[in-house]
């Protein structure tokens, strides 16, 4: 059988993740206590405890997260639970990387630490905003975005999540104006976002630089799972420049709608999302249908799926 694990990004947080797993696994507790060591703040309080405000905030986020997914993804791994495909969504792919081994746990917790802290807080002064675009061809929306931009105003899509659902991010007057558009082209629904950065847009200029030095001292090795890149949808290989690659995530439009193509072409027969919130089974859904997806999030979903598995 072949197997896909997906590994969430910002936005899939809430305050109590993890919580239950913790408290009954062994294996979950060893990495919430790394973490915490590594990073040098309580990662446990903040998963649990909060307060939202501070889990919010980009540079706690992405950490949380993190470790959120690693500590389910270690209770699968000691009940031989393994997959031989990857893929994150813009954080998660570091959960990714760190499962196939490309890069190690301590460094990867590193990383993901400076990376949230660099796009938290070197941002630009303007206001920005994102919205998710349901019901239309990114074609169409590239299209809008690019007519929007030809009056100076920034906007560019930022998350390509599916085939009929892509997220645009850009000042907040260039979004306001494109959500009035998008309906009367056709899109089902435009929802804009809590989200406020630029995130994943050449505005992120800055923490992209500052971040390029923090990979400059890491070793990346050959992994031993296949994982899919955010930037193209595209497996990593030998020949690929990660730091590259990794600091230009920060900049780039994330394409988990090919990553998806990519999984059907390889007929994957099970997608497992690890880590808080339900959103990237939702995708794959939508392009989809049949596809077997699991949600592992909490006690009851892990225990569930274990017991299946036997």
């Amino acid at each position: 059988m072949k197997r896909a694990f997906l590994f969430p990004g910002q936005g899939a947080q809430v305050v109590g993740m993890g919580k239950d797993i913790y408290e009954n696994y062994e294996e979950a507790r060893k990495i919430y206590d790394r973490v915490s060591e590594i990073a040098g703040i309580d990662v446990k309080k903040l998963c649990f405890e909060g307060p939202e405000e501070d889990l919010n905030k980009t540079e706690n986020t992405q950490l949380a997260i993190l470790t959120t997914s690693l500590a389910i993804l270690e209770v699968l791994k000691a009940n031989d639970v393994e997959a031989q495909i990857a893929v994150g969504l813009s954080l998660g792919e570091y959960a990714a990387l760190i499962y196939a081994g490309m890069i190690n746990f301590e460094d990867g917790i590193k990383l993901i630490q400076k990376r949230g802290y660099y796009m938290g807080n070197l941002l630009p002064d303007e206001e920005f905003a994102m919205a998710a675009v349901i019901g239309m061809d990114s074609i169409k929306i590239e299209e809008v975005c690019q007519e929007i931009s030809k009056e100076g105003k920034f906007i560019v899509p930022a998350n390509y999540n599916c085939t009929l659902q892509t997220v645009i991010s850009g000042e907040k007057n260039a979004i306001e104006e494109a959500i009035t558009k998008l309906k009367e082209a056709g899109a089902k629904r435009v929802i804009p976002l809590k989200t406020s950065g630029p995130f994943h847009t050449v505005k992120l200029e800055k923490a992209k630089e500052a971040y390029e030095k923090e990979l400059e001292a890491i070793e990346f090795k050959k992994g031993n799972v296949k994982v899919i890149k955010n930037i193209d949808g595209t497996y990593y290989s030998e020949k690929d420049n990660m730091k590259d690659i990794l600091s230009r995530h920060i900049i780039s439009s994330v394409r988990f709608d090919k990553a998806i193509r990519l999984m059907q072409e390889e007929n994957v027969d099970e997608y497992i999302e690890i880590g808080p919130g339900r959103t990237l089974t939702g995708f794959i859904k939508k392009d989809n249908k049949e596809a077997k997806t699991y949600n592992i999030n909490n006690l009851e979903s892990l225990e569930n799926y274990l017991k299946e598995e036997k």
